[in-house]
């Protein structure tokens, strides 16, 4: 044995799967061209896919011996990293989505940071990439200050103690010491996560060499399903712990009632109301004509992307905030038949 793998944990990778039937393959194959010199197992916790999702994870398995299958018959992704985590062999705990890619060096560079800095949980950037031009509109945004603000994970920044992380490196003895996830909430459990780390004394690192590629939702209805649902979810965690909520929050709900509280008067014959929404408008447009790395095709998309992102959200927090988010499930992902419970 080298005296790199003497130094280095074995690590367990988990990831929840769920309708990911054209990711999938991409995903564990960028696991298993990670260069990590100690032992890698990985665990695909498989929700009730309405696709080929579950007979790639079967064929993949059948590939490669580290690879282990087990059943997430709810589908929630909490469910199946908390079932994941229960049967990880080894004491550092690597999460991916099964619609994201790591770097080839994202393993290895994250434990030793994980092990240098002392921390319990380390994560880094998500990269977001496209191939379609409204997906790469998307992409952008979510590596925007203007799309989905400003946590390093997305625009990048010095490293250091961070809020939250992306995906995450974990110490499984932190994971087993808060509880690991929490079941019932749906979006934003990486967030609740870190905060119940922090709150036992524990450090959450930002690392910005660590590299994730994450290629978000391609149409219109289910980015607006996916942060209809973030947003809910995000109000409800800001209604339970106010103080621990950042004002980036807060944005997108204040950008609602502007705009609804204009509309409202231009209905009453006030024509100043158009103001909140017509200034918004000219951001966005202003916004989509001056990114140059965009195509023609996807800064025409971004004029829809930002108002899909913004309002979605904004109306969702509304929602949660109010309400409660009764277990809203982000609809653009999940089997339509499938219980909720």
């Amino acid at each position: 044995m080298s005296e790199a793998q003497k130094t280095l944990p074995g690590i367990t990778v988990i990831i929840p799967v769920l309708n990911e039937e054209k990711h999938l393959a991409k995903t564990v194959q960028s696991v298993l061209n990670q260069k990590y010199s100690a032992a890698v197992e990985i665990i695909l916790a498989l929700g009730p896919s309405s696709d080929k999702t579950n007979q790639v994870a079967q064929q993949l398995a059948a590939e490669n011996k580290n690879i282990q299958l087990i059943d997430n018959p709810r589908g929630l992704t909490t469910v199946g990293l908390n079932a994941s985590i229960a049967k990880a062999k080894h004491p550092v705990i690597v999460r991916i989505d099964a619609h994201s890619e790591p770097a080839d060096d994202y393993f290895e560079l994250g434990v030793r940071e994980l092990l240098t800095q002392k921390a319990d949980l380390v994560g880094g950037i998500m990269a977001a990439k496209g191939y379609g031009s409204f997906q790469k509109a998307v992409a952008w945004a979510y590596t925007s200050r203007f799309g989905i603000g400003g946590a390093k994970f997305h625009v990048g920044g010095k490293a250091g103690e961070a809020e939250s992380a992306y995906l995450g490196i974990f110490q499984k003895s932190a994971l087993e010491r808060v509880g690991g996830y929490n079941e019932e909430i749906i979006r934003g459990e990486d967030w609740d996560l870190a905060q119940r780390i922090k709150a036992t004394g524990g450090l959450v690192w930002f690392s910005p060499e660590l590299k994730v590629t994450y290629w978000p939702r391609g149409n219109w209805k289910k980015l607006a399903q996916q942060f209809f649902s973030t947003g809910v979810w995000r109000g409800d965690l800001t209604r339970s712990n106010p103080g621990k909520a950042g004002i980036r929050y807060w944005i997108p709900p204040i950008l609602v009632l502007l705009v609804a509280a204009g509309l409202i008067n231009l209905a009453t014959g006030n024509y100043l109301g158009i103001f909140p929404a017509a200034l918004y408008l000219l951001g966005v447009v202003g916004i989509a004509t001056t990114v140059r790395s965009l195509s023609l095709k996807s800064r025409i998309a971004l004029v829809i992307v930002l108002p899909t992102m913004h309002f979605s959200w904004g109306i969702g927090f509304w929602r949660g905030y109010v309400f409660g988010a009764r277990g809203t499930l982000d609809k653009s992902r999940v089997n339509k038949n499938r219980a909720k419970s």
